[in-house]
C-alpha cells in the first residue's frame, strides 16, 4: 500500500469514526454493530441513519437484513470498542416530531464541522480531551476546598518512604484512579516497561509534519519514561504522575469538562503508545515493512467467516481490546462463545444452504497480552442515563484459547455440536425434575381403626380438639366433612393396602429424582470436561491483571490486582497503596455479584512466552537488572536526583525533630530549675532530721529506693501544688502506707520507716497489678505504679516513682510524715544522672500520659454514643482508637480493648452516616447541605481509617454505607439533588487508603484519678462486651 492509500484509509476510517460519534450522541443508542449498519444503510447519510434508528423505537431489523451481517470495515478500527455512554442533555427524539430530530442533527453537524474547522480535532479526541479536563480541573479544585475534604501528603516523610523493593504506588491527583490502575497493569509487563524505558524519540522530530505533532504523543512518552524510572528507582513510597496527565491534557483543547467512558479512553492511550512508537519503527526500518512493537504485543487477528442469504464470506480482521458482554453470562467462556457466533450458524458447516445468515470469528493469531473488556454499562433508554450491571460473571486464573482458534475449528464445532445436543437432554431432565418436585409429597400414614379417615397425623389431631359451639358461623359446613366426596369407612386391611402403595410410590418418586438428578450432575460434568484432553490445551493464558470498577456507571473508584509471578502472589494496587492480596480477595472484589465492585477489564499473558514477565539480564556478566541497573543513563540521572531531593527532605525533618526535642528539653530543664529554686528556699535543710537519717543511703524496692535527678518536674498525677485531686489521693495511699510502717516498726529512724512504707506500698499495688478484672474495674487509672509493673517498667523507673510518690511535700504535717518526706526528698538529691536515665523515665510517665488521655477520649466518646449524639462522640472514638492503636503495638496492657473501640468506632460512624442520609432524603436545602457536609467533614475522612487494616466487619460497614448512597443513583430526585449525589459519590467510593486530614483533636477536660476511676467504671459497666456478631 503507498503512503497515499495509507493517509487516505486512515482519513477514511477517522471520518466512519466521527460519523459514528455524531449517530450515537444524536440518538443515545450504544450498540456498535446496530450504528454500523445505520450507517451502510443510508450510504453514510447522518439524517438517514437517526431516522432509521429511532423508527420504531430503534428497534433491531431482522436477522436477513443484508448489511448486518457484513463485516465492517476491513482492516479498519483496530479496536472493537463498546461506545461511551451517550450524552442525556440532548433534544427528545423519542416523539414524532421530524423537526427536533432534524434540529438535532443539525446542531450536531454544526457544532462537529466548527469544532474541526477551528481546531483540526475531532470528535473523539475532544471526547478524550474531556475526561482528561474533568481529572486536571478536579485536582486543581481540590487545592481550593477547606483542610476537611484535602487529600494530603504525610509531612513526615518517613511515612513516604519506600521500604525495601516493595511495589511503588500512583498518587491519585483528582480522578485519575483509572490512570493508576491502567499503568500499573502496563507497567509490570516487563517487556511493556522495557520497551517504554529504553524508547527514544525519532530523530527527526521537527520534520514530522504539523498534524502527528498536536497528537503530541513523544512529550507523553517522555513523561511515561519518566514515570516508569521512578516507579523503578524511586525512594518514595508513591510517585505523583500528574505531568504525564497534564501533558494529555494539553494535546486536545476542549472548553467542556464532563465524565466520559474510561474504556474509551483506555482505547486512545493505547493508541497514543501505538503512535509514538510506530514514527521510532518507521525511523528504524527505513525501505521496510515497520515493525511496531505495540501491534506485536497487543494486537491480534480473527478470521470472520460467514454466511449471507446462502453465500458464503470470510474476512480477516485485526482487534486489540476483544469487547465481552456480560449480561446474561455466568462465565468467561460463556461471553466468549457468544462473541464467537452471530446469528444462526447451522448453515455455516451444513451441506444444504439454507437462506439463513450467520457467522463465525476464529482467532487466527493471538497477542502476546490478550486483554478482555467486559461490558458492565448498559444505556437504560426509559431513564435516559447508564447502568451498571452487577451480575456475577467467574473467570479462571489460566484460560485455554484452543477451542477458539481457527485451526481447531473442525474440532470445536463438533464439541459446540455436542455440547447443544447435551444442553438440550440436560433441558428436558430438568424440566422433569421441576414437575417430579411439584408433586405434592405423600406423608407416611398411621392406622387408626376402621373409621379413621386416611388423613396426615396433623389432620388426625385436629379431629381429637373439643369442638366449641359458635352460634353466629354454626351454619358453616361441619370441619370433620370431607370437602369431596370421598369414603367415610376404611377396614384396617385396606388402609394398609392404601399405605403399601403410597410408601410405594414415594419410594418410587424419590429414586426417579434422584436418578434424575444424579444424570443432570453427569451431564454437567461432561460439559466441564469437553475440551480438557491434551490436544484442546495447547494454547494457555495466564490472568496477569484484573482492573475492577466500584460504584455506578456515573461515579466510581478503579484499582488493579496484579499477579507477582516472582513472590508468587497477587498484589493489589490502589492508588497509593500497594499491598499483598490473595486470589479469595480479587474473586470477591472481581466476579460481582457480592457488592458494587467487579471486574471491566482482564488481562492475560501468554503463559508459553516467559519473555514478557522476565527480568532483563546483564550481557556480559549474566546476572539480572534489578533497580537503578534497568535504567537508560539520562533516566538513571533524572532518578538520582529525584532520590537526592527526597535524601534531603527526609534529613531536613530529621534535623527539625531534634530540634524540636532539644527545645522542649531545655524549656523542662528550665522549668524544673525553677521548681527546685523555689523549693529549696521553702524546704529545711535534711539535717533537721534524726542522726540516723542525716546521711540517706541508696536503696531498692527490696530494701530501699533510690532514685533520679533533683531538677526534674514530676507528672501532674504524681505532685500537686495543694491537697487536692490527684495529689490527695496519692498522699492518703502513702500516709496509709506509712502508718502500717509505723505501727509494724515502732521506734524505727525515718529513713527505716521510710523504706518499710515503701515496701508496703508496692506489695499493694503489685497485688493490683496481678488481679483479674472486669473491663469497669482498671487499677492503671488508680497508679502509675500500676501501669508500669503491667508492661513491665525497669526496677529503677519504679523504685523513683514510687519515691517521688513519698517525697510529695503535702504530706500530712504530722513531724512523722515530715521526716519520711524529707528523707524521701533526700534520696531524690543523691540519686547521681547515671544511676537513672531520666530520658527513660520521663518516657514512662509519657506512655502513662498518653494512656489516660487516650482513656478520656475513649470515655467520653462511650458517654456521648450512649446520649446519641453520635456526630460530637465519632471524633472522640476515631481519635481513641487511633491512639490506643499506637499504644497496643508497644504492648498488650498499654491500652484498651481495641475490638470494643474498634465496634463502636463503626456503630458510630454508621449512625452518622444513617443520620445524613436521612437528612439528604428529606430533600429539603437546609438539611440536605448539612447531610452531604456531614459526610465530608466526618465520614469521607474516616473511611480510609477503617480501610487500613482491611478487616472485615469495617469493610463491610463501609460497604453498608457506600450501598446506601449509591441506592439513591437509581431514584427520581431534583436537579439539585442529583448534582450534589454526582458531585459527593467519587469521595465517598474512593478506596484509596491515603488518609485524609481532618478536625483536630478534641479538647480534653481535667479529671482527677478519683473522678476518671469512677465514671470510666460506670461507662464500661453500661457498655458491656462487644456483642459476638459483631455489627
Amino acid at each position: 500500500m503507498t503512503v497515499e492509500q495509507n493517509v487516505l484509509q486512515q482519513h477514511s476510517q477517522k471520518h466512519q469514526q466521527t460519523l459514528l460519534n455524531q449517530l450515537r450522541e444524536v440518538t443515545g443508542t450504544t450498540d456498535v454493530q446496530l450504528l454500523q449498519q445505520a450507517l451502510q444503510v443510508s450510504n453514510g447519510d447522518l439524517a438517514e441513519a437517526v431516522a432509521f434508528l429511532t423508527e420504531k423505537n430503534a428497534k433491531v431489523p431482522q436477522q436477513d437484513d443484508t448489511a448486518y451481517y457484513q463485516t465492517s470495515q476491513v482492516a479498519s478500527d483496530r479496536y472493537i470498542s463498546v461506545g461511551s455512554q451517550a450524552d442525556t442533555n440532548v433534544i427528545d427524539l423519542t416523539g414524532d416530531d421530524k423537526d427536533d430530530l432534524q434540529r438535532a442533527i443539525a446542531l450536531s453537524l454544526e457544532e462537529s464541522s466548527r469544532a474541526f474547522r477551528e481546531t483540526g480535532i475531532t470528535d473523539e479526541e475532544q471526547a478524550i480531551s474531556r475526561v482528561l479536563e474533568a481529572s486536571i480541573a478536579e485536582n486543581k479544585a481540590s487545592l481550593k476546598r477547606t483542610h476537611t475534604e484535602v487529600w494530603s501528603d504525610s509531612l513526615n516523610p518517613h511515612d513516604r518512604k519506600r521500604i525495601d523493593t516493595c511495589p511503588v504506588g500512583l498518587k491519585n491527583v483528582g480522578n485519575t484512579c483509572w490512570f493508576s490502575a491502567v499503568i500499573q497493569s502496563l507497567f509490570n509487563l516487563l517487556e511493556f516497561q522495557r520497551l517504554v524505558l529504553h524508547y527514544s524519540p525519532p530523530a527527526r522530530v521537527h520534520d514530522l509534519p504539523r498534524n502527528q505533532k498536536e497528537h503530541r504523543n513523544l512529550p507523553f512518552m517522555q513523561e511515561l519514561r519518566i514515570l516508569f524510572s521512578l516507579m523503578v528507582g524511586s525512594k518514595r513510597k508513591y510517585v505523583d504522575p500528574s505531568r504525564a496527565v497534564e501533558i494529555l491534557k494539553d494535546a486536545f483543547k476542549s472548553s467542556e469538562s464532563q465524565q466520559q467512558d474510561v474504556s474509551e479512553f483506555t482505547h486512545k492511550l493505547l493508541d497514543w503508545l501505538e503512535d509514538a512508537f510506530q514514527m521510532k519503527a518507521e525511523e528504524d526500518r527505513e525501505g521496510e515493512t515497520p515493525k511496531n512493537p505495540m501491534v506485536e504485543l497487543f494486537y491480534g487477528r480473527f478470521l470472520a467467516v460467514g454466511v449471507l442469504e446462502g453465500k458464503k464470506f470470510e474476512n480477516t480482521e485485526m482487534f486489540g481490546q476483544y469487547p465481552l458482554q456480560v449480561n446474561g453470562f455466568k462465565d468467561l467462556h460463556e461471553c466468549l462463545e457468544a462473541a464467537m457466533i452471530e446469528g444462526e450458524i447451522e448453515s455455516l458447516h451444513s451441506a444444504e444452504n439454507a437462506a439463513r445468515s450467520g457467522q463465525e470469528h476464529w482467532f487466527t493469531e493471538l497477542p502476546p497480552v490478550l486483554t478482555f473488556e467486559l461490558s458492565r454499562f448498559e444505556f437504560n433508554q426509559a431513564l435516559g442515563r447508564p447502568e451498571k450491571i452487577h451480575n456475577k460473571l467467574e473467570f479462571p486464573s489460566m484460560l485455554y484459547m484452543d477451542r477458539y482458534m481457527d485451526r481447531n475449528r473442525d474440532v470445536t464445532r463438533i464439541k459446540r455440536e455436542e455440547i447443544r445436543r447435551l444442553k438440550e437432554h440436560l433441558t428436558l431432565l430438568q424440566q422433569r425434575l421441576e414437575s417430579t418436585a411439584e408433586q405434592d409429597p405423600l406423608p407416611p400414614l398411621e392406622s387408626s381403626g376402621p373409621a379413621s379417615l386416611p388423613t396426615t397425623a396433623a389432620t388426625a389431631a385436629q379431629q381429637q380438639r373439643v369442638p366449641i359451639h359458635k352460634p353466629f358461623t354454626q351454619s358453616r359446613l361441619p370441619p370433620d366433612l370431607p370437602m369431596h366426596p370421598a369414603p367415610r369407612h376404611i377396614t384396617d386391611e385396606e388402609l394398609r393396602v392404601l399405605e403399601g402403595c403410597l410408601h410405594r410410590w414415594r419410594s418410587e418418586v424419590e429414586n426417579d429424582t434422584r436418578d434424575l438428578q444424579g444424570s443432570i450432575n453427569r451431564i454437567h460434568r461432561t460439559i466441564e470436561l469437553m475440551y480438557s484432553d491434551k490436544s484442546m490445551m495447547q494454547v494457555p493464558y495466564r490472568l496477569h491483571a484484573v482492573l475492577v470498577h466500584e460504584g455506578q456507571a456515573n461515579a466510581g473508584h478503579y484499582w488493579a490486582y496484579i499477579y507477582d509471578p516472582h513472590q508468587r502472589c497477587w498484589m493489589k494496587y490502589n492508588d497509593i497503596s500497594v499491598t499483598k492480596s490473595s486470589w479469595e480477595e480479587l474473586v470477591r472484589d472481581s466476579f460481582g455479584g457480592y457488592r458494587n465492585a467487579s471486574a471491566y477489564c482482564l488481562m492475560y499473558i501468554n503463559d508459553k512466552k516467559p519473555f514478557l514477565i522476565e527480568e532483563e539480564f546483564d550481557k556480559e556478566t549474566g546476572q539480572i537488572l534489578s533497580g537503578m541497573d534497568k535504567l537508560p543513563p539520562d533516566l538513571k540521572q533524572h532518578v538520582r536526583g529525584d532520590n537526592e531531593l527526597f535524601d534531603k527532605e527526609v534529613q531536613e525533618w530529621d534535623a527539625l525533630q531534634i530540634r524540636k526535642a532539644q527545645q522542649e528539653k531545655l524549656a523542662l530543664v528550665a522549668a524544673a530549675a525553677a521548681a527546685a529554686a523555689a523549693a529549696a528556699g521553702a524546704t529545711p535543710a535534711a539535717s533537721s532530721t534524726s542522726p540516723s537519717s542525716s546521711s540517706p543511703q541508696p536503696m531498692s524496692i527490696e530494701s530501699s529506693p533510690p532514685d533520679n535527678t533533683v531538677a526534674q518536674q514530676e507528672p501532674e498525677y504524681m505532685e500537686q501544688p495543694s491537697p487536692t485531686n490527684d495529689s490527695k489521693h496519692l498522699q492518703e495511699d502513702t500516709e496509709r502506707a506509712i502508718s502500717r510502717a509505723a505501727a509494724e516498726q515502732e521506734g524505727r529512724s525515718p529513713e527505716a520507716l521510710l523504706n518499710a512504707a515503701i515496701k508496703l506500698e508496692y506489695a499493694r499495688l503489685l497485688r493490683f497489678a496481678q488481679e483479674d478484672t472486669p473491663p469497669e474495674k482498671d487499677y492503671r487509672l488508680q497508679h502509675v505504679i500500676v501501669y508500669l509493673i503491667q508492661n513491665q517498667a525497669p526496677k529503677k523507673i519504679l523504685e523513683r516513682t514510687l519515691l517521688t510518690q513519698f517525697a510529695d511535700r503535702n504530706l500530712a504535717f504530722d513531724e512523722r510524715c515530715k521526716s519520711i518526706m524529707s528523707v524521701a526528698r533526700a534520696k531524690l538529691d543523691l540519686i547521681k544522672p547515671e544511676e537513672v536515665n531520666m530520658d527513660e523515665y520521663e518516657m514512662w510517665h509519657q506512655a502513662y500520659q498518653n494512656f489516660r488521655e487516650t482513656t478520656i477520649l475513649m470515655m467520653t466518646g462511650l458517654e456521648l454514643f450512649q446520649k446519641t449524639n453520635y456526630t460530637e462522640a465519632l471524633m472522640h472514638l476515631i481519635y481513641s482508637y487511633q491512639y490506643n492503636k499506637e499504644l497496643l503495638s508497644k504492648g498488650q496492657y498499654r491500652g484498651h480493648d481495641d475490638e470494643l473501640l474498634g465496634h463502636y468506632r463503626r456503630e458510630c460512624l454508621l449512625k452518622v452516616n444513617e443520620q445524613a442520609a436521612a437528612m439528604f432524603e428529606s430533600g429539603e436545602e437546609p438539611e440536605v447541605t448539612t447531610g452531604i457536609g456531614i459526610m465530608n467533614d466526618l465520614v469521607v475522612p474516616c473511611i480510609p481509617l477503617l480501610l487500613i487494616h482491611d478487616a472485615e466487619r469495617d469493610l463491610l460497614a463501609v460497604e453498608d454505607m457506600r450501598n446506601r448512597w449509591c441506592s439513591y443513583l437509581g431514584q427520581e430526585m431534583e436537579p439539585n439533588l442529583q448534582e450534589k449525589l454526582t458531585d459527593f459519590l467519587p469521595k465517598l467510593l474512593d478506596c484509596s487508603a491515603e488518609i485524609k486530614s481532618f478536625h483536630d483533636p478534641p479538647k480534653l477536660p481535667t479529671y482527677s484519678t478519683l473522678e476518671l476511676s469512677e465514671r470510666f467504671s460506670r461507662v464500661m459497666a453500661s457498655v458491656g462486651r462487644v456483642p459476638s456478631n459483631g455489627r
